[in-house]
């Protein structure tokens, strides 16, 4: 897990760095080009797609200006190859194993999912006896009904990868850090006190993202900007840690003044 944490740190380091590298390139040797010297890889992937890049000769002279030229996020990371001079199937194994870091991260997130599913909403009490074989069917099927709603949300793309990605980081840590860190580290966490955390620490973050989304503070008549301290609604984990915190050590205090490891709790253990 350490190194892992290592290898994406790297990896979203590097991601500005080479977004910058690409202007620089686009800046320095493509600009002022006519539009007959432009390389092939530029008429290719405008090709594939006019949102990935498109260009547009505004002023008429035939040579390629900045303001000119359309690069999608995208194309930032699936050109790069050709941009350096490597062949173009290159670019096709860099699209390749992004889509397929994408599939095997939702696998893992759809298989949990769909056990937990089953699991919490069925397996309970005499039910946990089920035979093998329906626990698995039962799995399945949550499974694929999750998939389906996931792939339902997906197509609508209510907002940019980057947003959502960065969002769920931010539900995620103000949900689970607070209960994780202080379960590990403190010996007076309870139980009410944890739930309770997760529940303030989700409930503050998602308070914080949809004060600050327009079409809310449209419908509310809200004016000026919602933002505290100038933190932006997909860093609101950031408050929703802090609530967790807070919530989880005040109620873990008066619930439970002190963690007792009697006999039941160490066969628990």
């Amino acid at each position: 897990m350490a190194w892992s944490l290592v290898f994406i740190a790297l990896l979203y380091l590097a991601a500005p760095a080479l977004a910058v590298l690409v202007k620089y390139e686009v800046m320095s040797n493509l600009a002022g080009m006519n539009f007959e010297s432009l390389p092939p890889w530029m008429a290719q992937w405008a090709k594939v797609d006019s949102s990935l890049l498109s260009i547009n000769d505004v002023n008429g002279d035939h040579r390629l200006q900045f303001s000119e030229l359309r690069l999608g996020a995208d194309l930032v990371m699936l050109a790069t190859p050709e941009i350096g001079g490597l062949p173009y199937v290159v670019s096709g194994l860099v699209a390749a194993g992004g889509l397929a870091a994408a599939l095997s991260t939702a696998d893992g997130l759809l298989l949990t999912i769909g056990n937990a599913l089953a699991h919490d909403l069925y397996f309970q009490g005499q039910n946990d006896r089920a035979s093998v074989m329906r626990r698995v069917m039962l799995s399945k099927f949550a499974l694929l009904v999750v998939a389906l709603a996931a792939a339902y949300v997906a197509a609508q793309k209510p907002a940019d990868i980057l947003n959502l990605v960065s969002m769920s980081f931010s539900l995620a840590g103000a949900a689970f850090v607070p209960a994780m860190v202080l379960g590990i580290f403190w010996h007076k966490t309870s139980r009410v006190g944890v739930v309770a955390g997760m529940l303030a620490g989700v409930g503050v973050t998602v308070y914080y993202m949809a004060i600050n989304a327009a079409p809310v503070r449209q419908l509310l008549g809200l004016q000026g900007s919602g933002l505290w301290f100038g933190i932006q609604p997909i860093s609101a984990g950031v408050f929703g840690v802090l609530a967790g915190v807070a919530v989880t050590v005040l109620l873990s205090l008066v619930t439970r003044g002190g963690r007792q490891d009697g006999p039941d709790q160490q066969n628990l253990i």
